[in-house]
């Protein structure tokens, strides 16, 4: 029996912007998904919405990632602290989870970097595209930035996620990305700004995280939430939560992830006192931490 965990990730700068090349700054937070495989005389998948055998509908990631090693007869347990669609990487988590389980029990010997590379195939065809950056931070942990894979210092304040709830899936997400190409297509010199100064965030980023200036750090996500809602993927519930946050002393405060629901993020050196507004601004207040680490066996 071999039981791994991965970490769920949120970004500090740089959505949608990415997909036109920017760069963003992406970090392992310590909500991680357990997953235990062992031998067994058929394949039983686990988790809290069920258990099944093979089942592309109710465990698309983890009957694939048995698809691709090769359909070898194992019993999957899965626990997760990740809200599944709240864009935390929630689905990268359980397929490298899963992945370096599998590659324990089994004694396959990928490497971590096989894994990031295969769990980033397994995203794709699960969700016709995805990219590589959750599953790369899974892997790996740490603070990331992208796409140069760019190892940064460690984040050392306090981080707080507020979940609205209102699920951001992959075809919530894959709306919400076309939304802003047809934006882009229609008026070009004023969207095309917006997308170049988000991605300017993360080259400051780099260095205001490197000098721990934490404060300049939450006043650059302010301005880079703000884009975001000049985007259209911001919604009144996460605007809420994220001005709950601002309002009890955040350095800084935005969505993380594709926007349209799911969460935003606090930094923050009051975790305590930023969740309790989050909770009373109608939010579910997650306070966790960034961590170093990425898969590991538990």
């Amino acid at each position: 029996m071999a039981t791994c965990s991965a970490p769920g990730k949120i970004y500090l700068f740089g959505e949608h912007a990415v997909v036109y090349g920017e760069s963003a700054i992406a970090c392992a937070v310590e909500l991680r998904t357990r997953v235990c495989a062992k031998r067994s005389d058929s394949v039983r998948i686990s988790s809290d919405i069920g258990t099944t055998g093979i089942d592309f509908e109710i465990h698309p990631y983890v009957s694939k990632v048995i698809e691709k090693l090769g359909s070898m007869k194992v019993s999957v347990e899965i626990s997760s602290d990740l809200p599944v669609g709240s864009g935390l990487g929630s689905s990268a988590a359980v397929t490298i989870a899963t992945l370096a389980a599998i590659n324990i029990e089994f004694g396959l010997g990928y490497d971590h970097e096989e894994i990031a590379r295969m769990g980033h195939e397994i995203e794709k065809e699960v969700q016709g595209a995805a990219s590589p950056t959750d599953t790369f931070v899974s892997t790996f942990g740490g603070v990331v930035q992208i796409p140069s894979r760019k190892r940064l210092s460690m984040v050392e304040c306090g981080v707080v996620i507020g979940n609205t709830n209102k699920g951001a899936t992959p075809k919530k997400t894959a709306k919400l990305v076309k939304h802003v190409a047809m934006l882009r297509d229609e008026y070009p010199d004023v969207i095309d700004p917006i997308i170049r100064t988000i991605g300017s965030f993360a080259e400051r980023g780099e260095l205001l995280v490197r000098d721990r200036d934490y404060i300049s750090l939450g006043r650059l996500m302010n301005v880079n939430h703000g884009l975001l809602d000049a985007l259209g993927v911001g919604t009144s519930e996460l605007s809420s939560l994220v001005y709950a946050a601002r309002n009890t002393g955040a350095f800084g405060a935005k969505i993380t992830g594709a926007g349209g629901g799911g969460c935003m993020v606090a930094l923050t050196d009051s975790p305590d006192r930023v969740a309790s507004a989050i909770e009373a601004a109608g939010g579910q207040a997650i306070v966790t931490a960034f961590t170093k680490e990425g898969v590991r066996q538990e």
